[in-house]
Protein backbone atom coordinates (compact mmCIF):
# COMPACT_ATOMS: atom_id res chain seq x y z
CA UNK A 1 0.00 0.00 0.00
CA UNK A 2 1.40 3.38 -1.03
CA UNK A 3 2.21 5.93 1.70
CA UNK A 4 0.00 8.92 0.89
CA UNK A 5 -0.32 12.19 2.79
CA UNK A 6 -3.58 12.40 4.71
CA UNK A 7 -5.88 15.39 4.27
CA UNK A 8 -5.65 17.99 7.00
CA UNK A 9 -9.38 18.29 7.71
CA UNK A 10 -11.85 15.53 8.53
CA UNK A 11 -15.64 15.72 8.33
CA UNK A 12 -16.83 17.03 11.69
CA UNK A 13 -19.52 14.36 11.76
CA UNK A 14 -18.31 11.45 9.61
CA UNK A 15 -21.65 9.60 9.79
CA UNK A 16 -22.59 8.60 6.23
CA UNK A 17 -24.47 5.36 6.95
CA UNK A 18 -27.67 4.83 4.97
CA UNK A 19 -29.48 3.51 8.00
CA UNK A 20 -29.50 4.13 10.81
CA UNK A 21 -28.45 7.55 9.56
CA UNK A 22 -26.70 10.54 11.11
CA UNK A 23 -28.51 12.14 14.03
CA UNK A 24 -29.76 15.71 13.51
CA UNK A 25 -27.17 18.45 14.04
CA UNK A 26 -27.06 19.48 17.68
CA UNK A 27 -28.37 16.12 18.86
CA UNK A 28 -27.71 15.09 22.44
CA UNK A 29 -29.68 12.51 24.45
CA UNK A 30 -30.05 14.96 27.33
CA UNK A 31 -32.18 17.20 25.09
CA UNK A 32 -35.01 14.66 24.98
CA UNK A 33 -38.14 15.24 27.00
CA UNK A 34 -38.30 12.61 29.72
CA UNK A 35 -41.81 12.89 31.19
CA UNK A 36 -43.03 9.86 29.21
CA UNK A 37 -40.09 7.62 30.09
CA UNK A 38 -40.90 4.91 32.59
CA UNK A 39 -44.61 5.50 32.04
CA UNK A 40 -47.15 3.31 30.29
CA UNK A 41 -47.64 4.16 26.65
CA UNK A 42 -51.35 3.92 27.41
CA UNK A 43 -51.19 6.50 30.17
CA UNK A 44 -52.31 10.02 29.29
CA UNK A 45 -48.72 11.26 28.91
CA UNK A 46 -47.75 8.30 26.69
CA UNK A 47 -50.72 8.64 24.36
CA UNK A 48 -50.31 12.41 24.16
CA UNK A 49 -46.64 12.13 23.12
CA UNK A 50 -47.45 9.45 20.52
CA UNK A 51 -50.26 11.65 19.16
CA UNK A 52 -47.93 14.67 19.14
CA UNK A 53 -45.40 12.67 17.12
CA UNK A 54 -48.12 11.73 14.63
CA UNK A 55 -49.29 15.35 14.42
CA UNK A 56 -45.74 16.57 13.73
CA UNK A 57 -45.30 14.02 10.95
CA UNK A 58 -48.61 15.07 9.38
CA UNK A 59 -47.63 18.74 9.54
CA UNK A 60 -44.15 18.25 8.08
CA UNK A 61 -45.28 15.88 5.33
CA UNK A 62 -48.24 18.13 4.49
CA UNK A 63 -50.38 15.03 4.64
CA UNK A 64 -54.08 15.61 3.87
CA UNK A 65 -56.77 14.73 6.39
CA UNK A 66 -57.88 11.93 4.07
CA UNK A 67 -54.78 9.92 5.09
CA UNK A 68 -54.17 8.27 8.46
CA UNK A 69 -50.79 7.85 10.17
CA UNK A 70 -49.98 4.99 12.52
CA UNK A 71 -46.84 4.05 14.45
CA UNK A 72 -46.28 0.30 14.12
CA UNK A 73 -43.67 -2.32 15.11
CA UNK A 74 -40.82 -3.64 13.00
CA UNK A 75 -39.42 -0.52 11.30
CA UNK A 76 -40.26 0.06 7.63
CA UNK A 77 -40.16 -3.69 6.98
CA UNK A 78 -42.84 -4.34 9.58
CA UNK A 79 -45.01 -1.52 8.26
CA UNK A 80 -44.80 -2.67 4.64
CA UNK A 81 -45.39 -6.31 5.49
CA UNK A 82 -48.36 -5.31 7.64
CA UNK A 83 -49.85 -3.60 4.59
CA UNK A 84 -49.13 -6.56 2.31
CA UNK A 85 -50.49 -9.21 4.67
CA UNK A 86 -53.70 -7.31 5.40
CA UNK A 87 -54.60 -5.96 1.93
CA UNK A 88 -53.10 -8.11 -0.83
CA UNK A 89 -55.05 -10.93 -2.43
CA UNK A 90 -58.15 -8.92 -3.28
CA UNK A 91 -56.96 -8.47 -6.89
CA UNK A 92 -53.93 -9.24 -9.05
CA UNK A 93 -50.55 -7.89 -7.91
CA UNK A 94 -47.62 -6.28 -9.73
CA UNK A 95 -44.33 -6.03 -7.82
CA UNK A 96 -41.53 -3.74 -9.02
CA UNK A 97 -37.95 -4.57 -8.09
CA UNK A 98 -34.77 -2.70 -8.98
CA UNK A 99 -32.85 -3.25 -5.75
CA UNK A 100 -32.74 -5.58 -2.76
CA UNK A 101 -35.69 -4.28 -0.75
CA UNK A 102 -38.00 -4.41 -3.75
CA UNK A 103 -36.81 -7.99 -4.23
CA UNK A 104 -37.77 -8.62 -0.61
CA UNK A 105 -41.36 -7.59 -1.33
CA UNK A 106 -41.35 -9.88 -4.37
CA UNK A 107 -40.28 -12.77 -2.13
CA UNK A 108 -43.02 -11.96 0.39
CA UNK A 109 -45.71 -11.76 -2.28
CA UNK A 110 -44.70 -14.81 -4.29
CA UNK A 111 -43.11 -17.23 -1.83
CA UNK A 112 -44.81 -16.34 1.45
CA UNK A 113 -48.29 -15.20 0.41
CA UNK A 114 -48.23 -17.52 -2.63
CA UNK A 115 -49.64 -14.85 -4.96
CA UNK A 116 -49.29 -15.21 -8.72
CA UNK A 117 -47.70 -11.79 -8.99
CA UNK A 118 -46.46 -10.03 -12.10
CA UNK A 119 -42.82 -9.13 -11.37
CA UNK A 120 -41.17 -6.24 -13.23
CA UNK A 121 -37.41 -6.06 -12.61
CA UNK A 122 -34.55 -3.80 -13.59
CA UNK A 123 -30.83 -4.03 -12.94
CA UNK A 124 -29.19 -2.00 -10.19
CA UNK A 125 -28.95 1.60 -11.39
CA UNK A 126 -32.05 1.42 -13.59
CA UNK A 127 -35.86 1.44 -13.39
CA UNK A 128 -38.36 -0.92 -15.04
CA UNK A 129 -40.73 0.52 -17.63
CA UNK A 130 -43.18 2.42 -15.44
CA UNK A 131 -45.48 3.09 -18.39
CA UNK A 132 -46.04 -0.66 -18.87
CA UNK A 133 -47.70 -1.18 -15.47
CA UNK A 134 -51.24 -2.56 -15.41
CA UNK A 135 -53.00 -0.45 -12.80
CA UNK A 136 -55.97 -2.78 -12.58
CA UNK A 137 -53.51 -4.58 -10.27
CA UNK A 138 -52.27 -3.61 -6.86
CA UNK A 139 -48.73 -2.27 -7.35
CA UNK A 140 -45.80 -2.60 -4.92
CA UNK A 141 -42.74 -0.37 -5.34
CA UNK A 142 -39.95 1.45 -3.52
CA UNK A 143 -40.03 5.23 -4.02
CA UNK A 144 -36.30 5.53 -3.43
CA UNK A 145 -34.13 2.45 -3.82
CA UNK A 146 -31.85 2.71 -0.80
CA UNK A 147 -29.44 0.03 -2.02
CA UNK A 148 -29.31 1.09 -5.69
CA UNK A 149 -29.52 4.88 -5.50
CA UNK A 150 -32.43 4.91 -7.96
CA UNK A 151 -35.76 6.60 -7.34
CA UNK A 152 -38.99 7.04 -9.25
CA UNK A 153 -38.93 10.45 -10.96
CA UNK A 154 -42.24 11.70 -9.52
CA UNK A 155 -45.83 10.51 -9.21
CA UNK A 156 -46.96 11.24 -12.75
CA UNK A 157 -46.74 7.56 -13.73
CA UNK A 158 -49.41 6.66 -11.14
CA UNK A 159 -52.87 7.25 -12.66
CA UNK A 160 -55.52 9.11 -10.70
CA UNK A 161 -58.14 6.64 -11.89
CA UNK A 162 -56.20 3.50 -10.94
CA UNK A 163 -58.26 0.47 -9.98
CA UNK A 164 -55.60 -1.18 -7.84
CA UNK A 165 -53.89 0.23 -4.77
CA UNK A 166 -50.44 1.85 -4.84
CA UNK A 167 -48.12 0.53 -2.12
CA UNK A 168 -45.05 2.75 -1.71
CA UNK A 169 -42.10 1.73 0.42
CA UNK A 170 -40.96 5.32 0.97
CA UNK A 171 -38.48 4.84 3.78
CA UNK A 172 -35.60 6.85 2.30
CA UNK A 173 -37.91 9.16 0.34
CA UNK A 174 -40.29 10.87 2.76
CA UNK A 175 -39.01 14.25 4.00
CA UNK A 176 -36.64 14.35 0.99
CA UNK A 177 -39.05 14.55 -1.98
CA UNK A 178 -42.51 15.88 -2.74
CA UNK A 179 -44.86 12.92 -2.41
CA UNK A 180 -48.20 13.34 -4.27
CA UNK A 181 -50.42 11.89 -1.55
CA UNK A 182 -53.45 11.69 -3.82
CA UNK A 183 -51.51 9.06 -5.81
CA UNK A 184 -50.49 7.02 -2.74
CA UNK A 185 -52.87 4.56 -1.08
CA UNK A 186 -50.28 3.00 1.25
CA UNK A 187 -46.91 4.43 2.27
CA UNK A 188 -44.41 3.21 4.83
CA UNK A 189 -41.17 4.51 6.30
CA UNK A 190 -39.03 4.49 9.42
CA UNK A 191 -37.62 7.34 11.47
CA UNK A 192 -34.07 6.07 11.03
CA UNK A 193 -33.59 7.51 7.52
CA UNK A 194 -34.07 11.21 6.66
CA UNK A 195 -34.94 12.11 10.26
CA UNK A 196 -31.93 10.28 11.71
CA UNK A 197 -34.19 8.62 14.29
CA UNK A 198 -33.84 5.27 16.02
CA UNK A 199 -34.76 1.92 14.49
CA UNK A 200 -37.43 -0.58 15.51
CA UNK A 201 -40.54 1.45 14.74
CA UNK A 202 -42.29 1.90 11.43
CA UNK A 203 -44.83 4.40 10.19
CA UNK A 204 -47.84 3.30 8.16
CA UNK A 205 -49.82 5.85 6.12
CA UNK A 206 -53.20 4.80 4.72
CA UNK A 207 -55.28 6.66 2.18
CA UNK A 208 -59.07 6.28 2.01
CA UNK A 209 -58.95 3.55 -0.65
CA UNK A 210 -56.65 1.47 1.56
CA UNK A 211 -59.03 1.88 4.50
CA UNK A 212 -61.89 0.76 2.26
CA UNK A 213 -59.90 -2.33 1.26
CA UNK A 214 -59.21 -3.20 4.90
CA UNK A 215 -62.87 -2.92 5.87
CA UNK A 216 -64.27 -4.79 2.86
CA UNK A 217 -61.70 -7.54 2.33
CA UNK A 218 -60.53 -10.36 4.59
CA UNK A 219 -57.40 -12.22 3.46
CA UNK A 220 -57.42 -16.00 3.32
CA UNK A 221 -54.28 -16.39 5.46
CA UNK A 222 -54.05 -15.96 9.24
CA UNK A 223 -52.77 -12.63 10.55
CA UNK A 224 -50.41 -12.26 13.54
CA UNK A 225 -51.63 -9.92 16.25
CA UNK A 226 -49.11 -7.23 15.33
CA UNK A 227 -50.57 -7.06 11.79
CA UNK A 228 -54.24 -6.70 12.74
CA UNK A 229 -55.64 -3.31 11.70
CA UNK A 230 -59.34 -4.20 11.71
CA UNK A 231 -61.69 -4.98 14.58
CA UNK A 232 -65.25 -6.19 13.98
CA UNK A 233 -65.04 -5.19 10.33
CA UNK A 234 -63.90 -1.62 10.99
CA UNK A 235 -60.50 0.03 10.97
CA UNK A 236 -58.89 0.04 14.41
CA UNK A 237 -58.80 3.83 14.58
CA UNK A 238 -56.88 3.84 17.85
CA UNK A 239 -53.73 2.73 16.02
CA UNK A 240 -53.82 6.07 14.20
CA UNK A 241 -54.36 8.08 17.37
CA UNK A 242 -51.33 6.94 19.33
CA UNK A 243 -52.74 3.64 20.62
CA UNK A 244 -50.03 1.38 19.26
CA UNK A 245 -50.60 -2.33 18.61
CA UNK A 246 -47.70 -3.35 20.84
CA UNK A 247 -45.53 -1.51 23.35
CA UNK A 248 -43.39 1.16 21.71
CA UNK A 249 -40.11 2.53 23.00
CA UNK A 250 -41.06 5.92 24.37
CA UNK A 251 -37.38 6.84 24.24
CA UNK A 252 -37.44 6.20 20.47
CA UNK A 253 -40.64 8.25 20.23
CA UNK A 254 -39.02 11.15 22.09
CA UNK A 255 -36.01 10.84 19.77
CA UNK A 256 -38.33 11.09 16.75
CA UNK A 257 -40.05 14.12 18.27
CA UNK A 258 -36.65 15.78 18.74
CA UNK A 259 -35.86 15.20 15.05
CA UNK A 260 -39.27 16.44 13.91
CA UNK A 261 -38.99 19.59 16.00
CA UNK A 262 -35.51 20.16 14.58
CA UNK A 263 -36.98 19.78 11.09
CA UNK A 264 -39.58 22.43 11.87
CA UNK A 265 -36.86 24.77 13.11
CA UNK A 266 -34.98 24.63 9.78
CA UNK A 267 -38.02 25.35 7.60
CA UNK A 268 -40.01 22.14 7.64
CA UNK A 269 -40.28 20.00 4.53
CA UNK A 270 -38.71 22.64 2.30
CA UNK A 271 -35.77 23.00 4.68
CA UNK A 272 -35.20 19.24 4.77
CA UNK A 273 -35.41 18.98 0.99
CA UNK A 274 -32.99 21.87 0.54
CA UNK A 275 -30.40 20.18 2.75
CA UNK A 276 -30.76 16.90 0.83
CA UNK A 277 -30.36 18.72 -2.48
CA UNK A 278 -27.28 20.64 -1.31
CA UNK A 279 -25.66 17.45 -0.04
CA UNK A 280 -26.37 15.51 -3.24
CA UNK A 281 -25.01 18.38 -5.36
CA UNK A 282 -21.84 18.55 -3.25
CA UNK A 283 -21.28 14.82 -3.73
CA UNK A 284 -22.07 15.07 -7.43
CA UNK A 285 -19.31 17.69 -7.75
CA UNK A 286 -16.87 15.31 -6.06
CA UNK A 287 -17.81 12.54 -8.50
CA UNK A 288 -17.58 14.82 -11.55
CA UNK A 289 -14.02 15.82 -10.63
CA UNK A 290 -12.75 12.21 -10.38
CA UNK A 291 -12.51 9.86 -13.35
CA UNK A 292 -12.41 6.80 -11.08
CA UNK A 293 -15.76 7.59 -9.45
CA UNK A 294 -19.17 7.34 -11.07
CA UNK A 295 -22.87 7.12 -10.25
CA UNK A 296 -24.53 3.72 -10.27
CA UNK A 297 -27.72 5.57 -11.27
CA UNK A 298 -26.64 7.19 -14.53
CA UNK A 299 -29.94 9.02 -15.19
CA UNK A 300 -29.91 12.20 -13.10
CA UNK A 301 -33.71 12.34 -13.26
CA UNK A 302 -34.03 9.09 -11.30
CA UNK A 303 -30.91 9.40 -9.14
CA UNK A 304 -31.42 9.41 -5.39
CA UNK A 305 -30.68 12.55 -3.39
CA UNK A 306 -30.44 10.58 -0.16
CA UNK A 307 -28.79 7.16 -0.59
CA UNK A 308 -26.29 7.98 -3.33
CA UNK A 309 -24.58 4.86 -4.73
CA UNK A 310 -21.23 5.25 -6.48
CA UNK A 311 -19.14 3.04 -8.73
CA UNK A 312 -15.38 2.77 -8.25
CA UNK A 313 -13.26 1.94 -11.27
CA UNK A 314 -12.05 -1.66 -11.21
CA UNK A 315 -13.26 -2.28 -7.66
CA UNK A 316 -14.35 -5.64 -6.34
CA UNK A 317 -15.89 -6.45 -2.96
CA UNK A 318 -12.48 -6.85 -1.27
CA UNK A 319 -11.27 -3.50 -2.57
CA UNK A 320 -14.39 -1.73 -1.31
CA UNK A 321 -14.06 -3.42 2.09
CA UNK A 322 -10.46 -2.21 2.37
CA UNK A 323 -11.40 1.26 1.08
CA UNK A 324 -14.18 1.72 3.65
CA UNK A 325 -11.99 0.20 6.36
CA UNK A 326 -9.24 2.78 5.81
CA UNK A 327 -11.72 5.64 6.15
CA UNK A 328 -13.29 4.17 9.26
CA UNK A 329 -9.92 3.54 10.92
CA UNK A 330 -9.01 7.22 10.51
CA UNK A 331 -12.42 8.44 11.66
CA UNK A 332 -12.93 10.17 8.31
CA UNK A 333 -16.08 8.32 7.19
CA UNK A 334 -18.16 5.54 8.67
CA UNK A 335 -20.25 2.90 6.86
CA UNK A 336 -19.66 3.97 3.26
CA UNK A 337 -19.37 0.54 1.62
CA UNK A 338 -22.24 -0.30 -0.72
CA UNK A 339 -24.98 -2.70 0.29
CA UNK A 340 -23.93 -6.35 0.32
CA UNK A 341 -26.29 -7.38 -2.50
CA UNK A 342 -25.46 -4.40 -4.72
CA UNK A 343 -22.58 -4.18 -7.20
CA UNK A 344 -19.30 -3.35 -5.38
CA UNK A 345 -19.13 0.37 -4.76
CA UNK A 346 -19.63 3.14 -2.23
CA UNK A 347 -22.86 4.45 -0.73
CA UNK A 348 -22.90 7.92 0.79
CA UNK A 349 -25.95 9.10 2.72
CA UNK A 350 -26.85 12.66 1.70
CA UNK A 351 -30.02 13.03 3.76
CA UNK A 352 -30.99 16.15 5.64
CA UNK A 353 -29.22 15.33 8.91
CA UNK A 354 -25.82 15.38 7.15
CA UNK A 355 -24.04 18.75 6.87
CA UNK A 356 -22.93 19.80 3.40
CA UNK A 357 -19.54 20.86 4.76
CA UNK A 358 -18.92 17.25 5.80
CA UNK A 359 -19.75 15.99 2.29
CA UNK A 360 -17.30 18.53 0.89
CA UNK A 361 -14.61 17.46 3.38
CA UNK A 362 -15.11 13.84 2.35
CA UNK A 363 -13.72 14.34 -1.17
CA UNK A 364 -10.01 14.53 -0.27
CA UNK A 365 -10.40 11.50 1.98
CA UNK A 366 -11.84 9.49 -0.88
CA UNK A 367 -8.76 10.49 -2.89
CA UNK A 368 -6.52 9.43 -0.02
CA UNK A 369 -8.15 6.00 0.33
CA UNK A 370 -8.06 5.47 -3.45
CA UNK A 371 -4.38 6.41 -3.70
CA UNK A 372 -3.43 4.40 -0.63
CA UNK A 373 -4.79 1.21 -2.16
CA UNK A 374 -3.01 1.57 -5.49
CA UNK A 375 -0.08 -0.79 -5.94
Amino acid sequence: MTDVTMPARKPARPFFSSGPCAKPPGFSPDKHATESLGRSHRAKIGKSRLQYCIDLMRELLKLPDTHRIGIVPGSDTGAFEMAMWTMLGAREVTALAWESFGEGWVTDAVKQLKLDATVMRADYGQLPDLDAIDWSNDVLFTWNGTTSGVRVPDGEWIPADREGLSFADATSAVFAYDIPWDKIDVATFSWQKVLGGEGGHGVLILGPRAVERLEEYTPSWPLPKVFRLVSKGKLAEGVFKGETINTPSMLAVEDAIFALEWAKSIGGLEGLQARCTANAEALDKIVAERDWLGHLAVDRGTRSKTSVCLTVAGADADFIKAFAGLLEKEGAAYDVAGYRDAPPGLRIWCGATVDTADIEALGPWLDWAWASLQA
